[in-house]
């Protein structure tokens, strides 16, 4: 009979991290986008979310294509700092050139984030961001609203991830 593997070694994570541990690794699902200036549309998509033991921060990226083609969409990428208090705050850096400084609060034990822009950066027409993140029956699901200079803070993204 042959032995039973010893499990994989655990991974070291920064206390100030720890309570966002469970979005560590990959992430991959769908989602749809709608919005009053463009027609609704699907997507795919990839979040990664890394961590360095030493920095209390955790690298951030997301990665789209077209659900129908396969074709690269959209990306962005930035960084999570987590704070002991349950706050946080986060730098995003889109491929379209916007860039967004969030701040926020964590629920640990709700497994949520929520995020609003403190400041939209390159933008002639985003005037505010929100995002929202909460684990859902072991799946990351999110909620991206936006506001520009036409129309008020509405639902433009939303996806449902699971970890890979």
């Amino acid at each position: 009979m042959a032995a039973t593997p010893p499990p994989p070694p655990q991974v070291a994570v920064h206390p100030a991290v720890q309570p966002l541990a469970f979005l560590l690794g990959t992430w991959r699902g769908q989602g749809e986008g709608s919005f009053p200036t463009i027609s609704p549309f699907r997507y795919s998509e990839e979040l990664q979310f890394s961590h360095s033991p030493i920095k209390p921060v955790i690298a951030y990226s997301s990665k789209t294509w077209k659900l129908s083609s396969g074709e690269p969409m959209h990306s962005e990428s930035g960084y999570w700092r987590p704070k002991l208090d349950g706050t946080i705050e986060v730098v995003v850096a889109q491929s379209t050139g916007l860039v967004e400084v969030q701040k926020g609060t964590y629920n640990a034990e709700q497994r949520s984030v929520n995020l609003k822009s403190d400041l939209v950066g390159n933008a002639s027409k985003v005037k505010e961001i929100h995002r929202a993140f909460e684990m859902v029956d072991g799946e990351l699901v999110y909620v991206v609203e936006m506001a520009t200079n036409l129309t008020s803070l509405q639902t433009h993204l939303k996806a449902i991830l699971k970890k890979v």
